[in-house]
């Protein structure tokens, strides 16, 4: 007589547990209000400076405009009966026909820095590009009183905006660099809050190249001039005042540019929809039945 084998016990395998899509609240009206009256201000304001620009399409350093010696200047040139762009950076001269220096507008090549698409408003007319250019200034300049205001007033700018010790320690800053280069964003919890580049950014805009742009826009003005003296000292004259106002709309351009990639690799419904209602979406891990084993 045989015995039988005894049966194998096999554990029964724990289901996958799925992540959950949770509803959080993450920007306050304020913030969404003041961002897209920024961003509103900025388009109109960039445009029309570019228009005013255009009525000298040069810098230089120091009080005074040493015409021919500028550290960036756009012009044209005719040749074989064509007319070619030039920009010149320093020394450096570039080929830019077509987009600087010299395009076309409506079909007929001319001479004028950026492109008649790309200035408010398109055909040459710095008094209205200055009309613009003042009253998005302003909208612009108080809207960005009542965020500042209100961020610190609220605790935003404490609580959301200003990086821990934790996160400014260098291999927290690499880790987070390296994430980014890979374009792993942020999940989970970990996405209620922004991540220590992301505060970096926002407060180096907010604080640093918003102001330094108000203060260089109001250097250039002679009537600010004479009520605010100190201002051409502090920059060092009303052509290094302008110089360093369009360095710094360039920088902003450029954090514009990189703001909406960041945007569209994340995922634009979700970041959009944060901005209108507030409302952000984010994937939680369901709790662990009682019992489970870890």
């Amino acid at each position: 007589m045989s015995l039988a084998a005894p049966e194998r016990l096999t554990a029964a395998k724990p289901r996958p547990r799925k992540a959950r899509k949770v509803m959080i609240a993450r920007h306050g009206v304020i913030v969404r209000v003041t961002h897209w009256i920024n961003a509103i201000s900025l388009f109109f304001l960039l445009l029309s400076g570019l228009q005013i620009f255009n009525a000298h399409p040069s810098l230089y350093w120091g009080q005074q405009s040493n015409f021919g010696h500028g550290w960036l200047s756009m012009g044209a040139y005719a040749s074989g009966g064509t007319l070619h762009g030039v920009t010149k950076v320093g020394p450096t001269l570039f080929d830019t026909t077509g987009f600087l220096g010299a395009s076309q507008d409506h079909g007929v090549w001319t001479s004028r820095g950026f492109p008649a698409w790309l200035t408010i408003p398109s055909a040459r007319f710095l008094a209205l590009g200055r009309r613009w250019h003042f009253f998005f200034a302003w909208l612009f300049a108080l809207n960005g009183a009542v965020y500042i205001a209100s961020a610190v007033v609220s605790g935003h700018l404490r609580r959301d905006l200003a990086p821990t010790l934790g996160e400014l320690k260098p291999r927290h800053l690499l880790l987070e660099i390296w994430n980014h280069i890979r374009l792993r964003f942020p999940k989970g919890e970990e996405a209620r809050r922004y991540n220590v580049l992301q505060k970096g950014a926002y407060l180096g805009v907010v604080l640093g190249l918003l102001p330094l742009m108000v203060l260089t826009g109001m250097t250039m003005s002679p009537m600010l001039d004479a009520a605010f003296p100190f201002l051409l000292d502090l920059f060092g004259g009303r052509q290094s005042a302008r110089s360093i106002h369009f360095i710094t709309a360039s920088l902003i351009v450029l954090f514009f540019a990189v703001h909406i990639l960041m945007v569209l690799l994340a995922g634009p419904w979700n970041e959009v929809r944060s901005m209108i209602t507030g409302r952000f979406a984010i994937e939680v891990e369901p709790p662990r039945p009682a019992g489970d084993a870890p």
